[in-house]
């Protein structure tokens, strides 16, 4: 390294002829200079300058030293100018893991506002309803409801408390009776969700006037996604649990009957986490900032 810097100086004082001058411009003195090229000529075992008391110009071995090491510090220089670049004009991927429902709610909504802005930054999303480990995984963030965040990662809030809702078509409540309490769910067709993470089916979580209950209905049908759930119920073929937001609309328009309202409680919203002890890309701080939440 010892080395290096003293070529460094070396191509400066020969570019600008002058101790006084390249001494300026590197932060050092001009004796601190002087003595640093005569330490350089030494090791080297030639005189790389002429010095008198009015110029200073490279010797013939000089010459030829600074015609092949200054363009290698010039290149060099501009690679830190393109990667401070880089710094203020991010890019680069960002790789994320998230559950089909903060995909399509948050990220998808999030992106359409960010990416424009970024042409040069790429995001990638991995549908994934497991706890994957991100940095096993190689992803730079992940994002679950509020308590499944791990205690050593940062946790960004991005989302309101969620509350979920029980629904099915007006045809399929021209057969089976509305449920008025989570047992009467035992006599319906339950359309279920199967999650890695659970070992079975999703249980439906219901509360009111605080008892709770895990609802686990029979059904002729199991998914692993939302969309599913979602169409088998406007389909007829069942009663589904699933996010309220998600249901409204079809609810709102009379394609669903929402029951059980009462028994809906709200939980933790979605947060972004991601290594506490991991270099943050700036393309990532970014993101964060996009998706993190101010409230309603």
């Amino acid at each position: 390294m010892q080395n290096f810097n003293d070529l460094a100086a070396f191509a400066t004082v020969a570019q600008e002829r002058s101790f006084t001058r390249a001494a300026a411009k590197l932060g050092v003195s001009p004796s601190a200079l002087s003595q640093t090229i005569r330490n350089l000529e030494e090791r080297i075992g030639l005189r790389l300058l002429t010095r008198t008391t009015r110029s200073v110009a490279p010797t013939e071995a000089g010459e030829r030293l600074m015609h092949t090491v200054a363009p290698r510090f010039e290149e060099i220089e501009a690679e830190l100018a393109t990667l401070n670049e880089l710094r203020e004009k991010p890019a680069g991927t960002v790789r994320i893991t998230a559950g089909e429902h903060p995909a399509m709610s948050v990220l998808q909504p999030a992106l359409k506002r960010f990416l424009p802005d970024f042409p040069d930054i790429q995001v990638e999303i991995i549908i994934d309803y497991g706890l994957t480990d991100i940095v096993a995984e190689g992803y730079d963030a992940g994002v679950r409801m509020g308590e499944q965040v791990a205690k050593d990662m940062v946790a960004v809030r991005i989302g309101p408390d969620i509350r979920m809702a029980v629904v099915g078509s007006p045809a399929y409540f021209k057969l089976f009776p509305v449920p008025r309490t989570p047992q009467d769910l035992t006599a319906h067709k339950c359309i279920n969700m199967r999650l890695p993470t659970h070992g079975g089916l999703f249980p439906w979580g219901l509360e009111k006037d605080g008892r709770e209950m895990k609802v686990r209905g029979d059904g002729q049908l199991v998914f692993n996604t939302l969309g599913m759930r979602l169409n088998s119920a406007l389909d007829g073929l069942g009663v589904a649990y699933m996010p309220e937001d998600e249901a409204l609309p079809y609810v709102g328009d009379g394609r669903l009957v929402r029951v059980l309202e009462d028994w809906c409680p709200y939980f933790p919203g979605y947060h972004l986490y991601y290594p506490s002890r991991r270099h943050t890309s700036p393309a990532l701080t970014l993101l964060v900032e996009v998706l993190r939440y101010r409230g309603s």
